[in-house]
């Protein structure tokens, strides 16, 4: 009876059971989320454009070799946000072919506010005026934010002018330089307001897209002479800003579109938006939060961008488009992260110096090289598979 009871009692248990797992199959299935994990490269178009060098710019070339000469100051404009990737060598190449050792030199990293003011971020600024100190031959650096005192770049131009070996009586003539959209007028504009010591107009124009400077400008008084015949006086020319004529890495290339120093719409509007969503999310996702949840797909991201912004088409579609060029505009304003899009470390700075050096080539020679460096590395390819 009792081996009876038992194997009833068992039987029991195994229907309960059995009972149990099927209204558990029944349940319907809830995914376990995952943790987002953001893309570990940009897969960019190799068909992407790669040049912005204008006709002007060949222009302002020719006229910056006839005149440097005649100039005992050079005051070259970067972007903080890609201190790197604007350094352009064909202004290097240009500016020293008439090297003079009376020629001072001063690098303006602008948009300083741009960038954040951490630790790392000063690292990085002390790091890069060690570099220029020693290795760029320049004689004073300085970074300089939107709303900061302009008055350490017009000491340095002012110490320069000083300096000067042979000072002239017609004071001392200066060059602004830089790639578009760099800052080059803005500055100038604050120099001439600070140094001038009065209100005076805007010497020369300015604008949010790049091209605004089309010719070389006439020379502007920045800082008044200590006598009446000009001695000590400063005088600087604005120039347009001068691109590379081919760009080798594509992704230099989304960096420069990005901070807005080629025209809008020369990269499509949407490839930079993508780009953006990759650097924000190798960073923070929740940058973006109130817009979508993290995701790697941009057309998620620009459909949450366009449903918060409302930025629709007729019809209540979705205006991606518009979208991408908004949030492209919110980044730059600073109100989507502040950080620097390139690294900057002795490694990536010995590696700017050897691309500086390299011969600047143009747009058909460089596409020429890269077909036949292609070839070359699909010969040595098919040899080894050949060969195994």
């Amino acid at each position: 009876m009792a081996s009876k009871a038992i194997s009833s009692a068992a039987s029991a248990i195994s229907s309960t059971s059995l009972a149990s797992s099927l209204a558990k199959s029944a349940l319907p299935h809830t995914a376990i989320p995952q943790p987002f994990v953001p893309r570990d490269s940009f897969p960019v178009s190799q068909q992407i454009v790669r040049s912005y060098f204008l006709g002007h710019h060949h222009s302002t070339l020719e006229r910056m070799r006839r005149t440097v000469s005649t100039v005992s100051l050079i005051i070259e404009v970067r972007d903080a946000r890609i201190p790197l990737t604007s350094w352009n060598p064909l202004l290097e190449s240009t500016l020293s072919a008439t090297n003079s050792p009376d020629r001072s030199r001063i690098i303006v990293y602008t948009k300083r506010d741009l960038i954040p003011d951490d630790k790392a971020t000063r690292a990085q600024v002390n790091l890069l005026s060690r570099f220029h100190g020693t290795s760029n031959h320049a004689s004073a650096v300085v970074f300089l934010g939107a709303g900061q005192d302009p008055k350490p770049v017009l000491d340095a131009v002012r110490r320069a002018a000083r300096d000067q070996p042979s000072p002239s009586f017609a004071g001392t003539r200066a060059l602004v330089v830089g790639m578009p959209n760099a800052g080059k007028s803005t500055l100038l504009n604050r120099l001439r307001v600070r140094g001038m010591g009065r209100h005076v107009a805007k010497a020369a124009r300015t604008g949010a897209q790049p091209g605004v400077t089309r010719k070389m400008g006439t020379p502007v008084r920045i800082v008044d002479g200590v006598e009446d015949d000009g001695d000590g006086a400063v005088y600087v020319v604005d120039t347009p800003g001068v691109f590379v004529p081919y760009v080798s890495d594509p992704i230099s290339m989304l960096k420069l579109a990005l901070v807005g120093c080629v025209k809008d719409g020369l990269v499509p509007g949407t490839v930079v938006a993508d780009y953006l969503l990759y650097v924000l999310n190798r960073r923070d996702p929740g940058l973006y939060a109130k817009y979508c949840g993290p995701t790697n797909d941009v057309e998620e991201f620009l459909a949450g961008v366009a449903r918060r912004t409302g930025k629709l088409l007729k019809g209540g579609v979705l205006g991606m488009d518009r979208a991408a060029d908004w949030i492209v505009q919110e980044w730059r304003g600073g109100n989507l992260g502040r950080f620097c899009l390139d690294e900057v470390s002795e490694d990536s700075l010995a590696e700017a110096v050897r691309l500086a050096r390299e011969p600047v080539l143009s747009m058909n020679q460089a596409v020429k090289k890269e077909k036949s460096e292609r070839k070359a590395r699909g010969e040595a390819k098919w040899a080894a598979m050949q060969g195994g």
